[in-house]
């Protein structure tokens, strides 16, 4: 088939609204390939192969296969996988063989060296060009559903819609029935390493998939906050619809074990509010989702694939600083910046730990004993955090006052969602420069 008959076939396909599937197969001849399609969550569009073995090549991007993104202007909306018909017939052990027994033989005949082997590069361009149009017109419908279902969740977290009978309707307007009630999850992910573009996209649509298996009706959105910490990482919103407490915790279980299940290498930290019985408290139950995914944040132990999922009801203490962070999120801020935000400066800065160091002495009700066989550390090394606390933060542990504005700039700095950071360094570490204590003096 010539190149110009293969586009015409293509280009019919296309026209006649014959739909993605003969289109990928139009191609697939045109190419003389075998192809897959999958949308940019991963999800399988469309197939053309030539056997059932071909095609599980095909999806597990075995031996022979490229995949190659699937772009409209700056998005990639979803990939196309492909085999050539000669990959495929090469197969086996015998691969490497049977391609050099072609060429030889092709050589004995003295076949013309200048015949173009497959199509041009242009032709495969404008084909990928062709499919990714399709795949952006199938998948447009969803799209604007998914559109309105975030700018309802951000709406909401932002407290811009508040009217109860303007939250029904705008619910109702993706078949969402929230006059019962409803409940708000909170789910983000970290990756422990570089990742692929649309990951953030990838961690919704798992989310989402995740609460649907309880609630069909449950829709999720990204939300603006990029994880809510500053650090790179993705925030989901998830309405779950109704008003049964035991469904909405099954839900946020199901968004945690998915999230395990299917985004290998990252941590992840899960809150969720209590039922909105009355749809206007649906702002108020976004917020408690975020201050427990804050809390549950500050919880992970940093290893991939760790994660900690806690409702509003378990965040104790937490909770009495929630109208705070909603009514007077400066105030907060102010606490924070007055009491613990130095030591964690101090840690980012020296890799030390004295964040950790004084949330876990705090734990172990002032026991330095205590605190230095939770850490593994000689109880010398916790002395010599804890003066370093003290001369950062002009609070001393070893006064009830000093460890009750602590313990609260600590709640303050984890409601507010910021981590601390932290290393395995030594205390050597610790003198690699001065920085400023709450008095003004210069510090090691």
């Amino acid at each position: 088939m010539s190149e110009l008959a293969a586009l015409e076939a293509v280009t019919e396909a296309v026209e006649s609204g014959a739909g993605l599937p003969e289109v990928v197969r139009a191609a697939a001849r045109a190419l003389d390939a075998s192809l897959a399609v999958a949308d940019a969550w991963g999800a399988t569009l469309a197939v053309a192969a030539r056997s059932p073995a071909e095609e599980r090549a095909l999806l597990s991007q075995g031996r022979g296969v490229t995949s190659t993104p699937l772009r409209v202007g700056d998005t990639v909306v979803g990939t196309l996988h492909m085999r050539s018909t000669a990959a495929g017939a090469a197969g086996g052990s015998g691969d490497e063989a049977g391609a050099g027994g072609d060429l030889a033989e092709a050589g004995e005949q003295g076949e013309d060296e200048t015949e173009p082997s497959g199509p041009s590069e242009q032709m495969k361009r404008l084909l990928v060009m062709m499919i990714a149009s399709e795949v952006e017109r199938v998948r447009a419908p969803e799209r604007a559903s998914e559109s309105a279902a975030t700018e309802l969740l951000r709406a909401i977290l932002a407290r811009e819609l508040t009217d109860r009978d303007e939250l029904v309707a705008r619910a109702g307007e993706l078949s969402l029935d929230i006059a019962e009630g409803a409940s708000v999850i909170v789910a983000r992910a970290h990756p422990q390493a570089p990742t692929d573009e649309g990951w953030r996209a990838r961690v919704r649509a798992v989310a989402e998939r995740g609460a649907r298996g309880v609630l069909s009706r449950s829709i999720a959105a990204l939300s603006e906050r990029d994880g809510g910490t500053g650090a790179v990482g993705a925030e989901v919103l998830v309405l779950v619809p109704g008003g049964d407490d035991a469904l909405a915790a099954r839900a946020a279980e199901a968004v945690l074990r998915e999230m395990q299940a299917g985004l290998a290498g990252y941590t992840f930290a899960l809150g969720r509010s209590r039922i909105a019985a009355d749809p206007a408290e649906l702002p108020r139950a976004a917020g408690e989702a975020l201050l427990a995914a804050n809390v549950a944040e500050g919880s992970i132990d940093g290893s991939a694939g760790g994660g900690v999922s806690l409702a509003f009801e378990q965040t104790g203490a937490y909770r009495l600083l929630l109208s705070t962070m909603t009514d007077n999120p400066a105030e907060l801020q102010r606490f924070y910046a007055e009491t613990v935000e130095p030591l964690v400066a101090y840690d980012e800065q020296y890799e030390t730990e004295l964040v950790r160091t004084l949330a876990t002495f705090l734990d172990a009700d002032g026991n330095v004993a205590g605190t230095a066989q939770r850490l593994f550390t000689h109880r010398h090394t916790i002395y010599y955090r804890l003066e370093r606390v003290r001369e950062l933060s002009d609070l001393d542990v070893s006064s009830s006052d000093g460890r009750e504005k602590l313990s609260l700039g600590l709640k303050a700095m984890r409601v507010l969602g910021i981590s601390a950071a932290g290393g395995p360094a030594s205390e050597a570490g610790a003198e690699g420069g001065r920085v400023p204590g709450r008095s003004g003096r210069r510090t090691r």
